[in-house]
């Protein structure tokens, strides 16, 4: 049986425009992904299950396919300080491998705040040591969408709402860049973070049409069957995750995760094309030279 990866078809057109010159490489933008963890009910014996988005069929760009709550990064996070806690940003942007303070919080900034507009979860508090415990009502739904319409900088949310950016609550723990043939493009940090006591997710994206907590292994297990459509990324840290038994050990094992850049890479082997992520197998495609069908190798 077909797994479900997410292969467009228009695929090996753009791959073969790409290699003669035909097809000129979009710059990928800088972006964040959460994978937000809850650990299972005390005495059910089960890991953690994270919270996962379906994009809407209508997307332009893996429609369908189940994801984690993530979006660009909104430059104006780069060009004034937020209230942080957590590790230095010095430190985050070795961890991040970018090559300033300023670009690591707009990557941080982009995390949390898509989190949040997307999730209805944020991971800020009124102070270095704690964490709101209640986002409902009028006047936070009225800056959600702010945020959303990019009305509103986080950086200026944080600061009307008097609250510090929790980063010591998230873990870095991968970083995949769209491949080149792709007209989309983004460099995307993915991070993994706990559900915050007393806030709850809910479904507050306008890009996707169901969200459930799931098992990393269960959701893994859909992707092999062809059931849950997928982009390798999100498959790949899938795997990676469902070997923790809680939220906490995830996030303590982030900072072992390699954080090198995945990026596609496609190349004519006789007659055919050969799509690759390097260091995942797993995601090979072989397609003729002279068609646009393929499978998973």
């Amino acid at each position: 049986m077909s797994n479900g990866q997410w292969y467009p078809p228009e695929w090996p057109e753009r791959i073969r425009a790409l290699a003669t010159g035909e097809l000129t490489a979009a710059t990928p933008r800088r972006a964040a992904t959460v994978m937000l963890l809850r650990d299972a009910a005390a005495g059910t014996g089960g890991g953690p299950t994270v919270h996962m988005l379906r994009r809407r069929t209508s997307m332009a760009f893996a429609g369908g396919a189940y994801a984690y709550p993530g979006g660009g990064v909104d430059p104006r996070d780069d060009d004034r300080l937020v209230g942080w806690a957590g590790p230095a940003l010095e430190s985050w942007a070795q961890r991040l491998g970018v090559a300033t303070p300023a670009e690591a919080q707009a990557i941080v900034c982009a995390a949390v705040r898509e989190t949040y507009e997307e999730a209805g979860v944020l991971l800020a508090g009124p102070s270095a040591d704690t964490v709101v415990t209640d986002t409902t009502g009028a006047d936070w739904e009225a800056d959600r969408e702010a945020l959303v319409a990019r009305e509103l900088s986080f950086a200026e949310f944080l600061e009307r709402r008097g609250l510090v950016l929790r980063s010591d609550l998230l873990g870095a723990w991968a970083r995949w860049i769209t491949p080149e043939f792709e007209p989309r493009r983004y460099d995307t940090w993915f991070f993994v973070a706990a559900l915050p006591a007393g806030q709850r997710t809910r479904n507050a994206s306008t890009e996707a049409d169901r969200t459930v907590w799931i098992g990393p292994g269960e959701a893994a297990d859909g992707y092999d069957r062809g059931e849950l459509l997928m982009m390798p990324p999100t498959v790949s840290t899938l795997r990676g995750l469902r070997d923790y038994a809680t939220a906490a050990q995830a996030l303590e094992a982030a900072s072992a995760q390699d954080l090198a850049p995945v990026l596609a890479q496609a190349r004519l082997e006789g007659d055919e094309l050969v799509l690759s992520w390097p260091g995942h197998a797993e995601f090979t495609k072989h397609i003729p030279a002279g068609g646009a069908g393929g499978g998973a190798a």
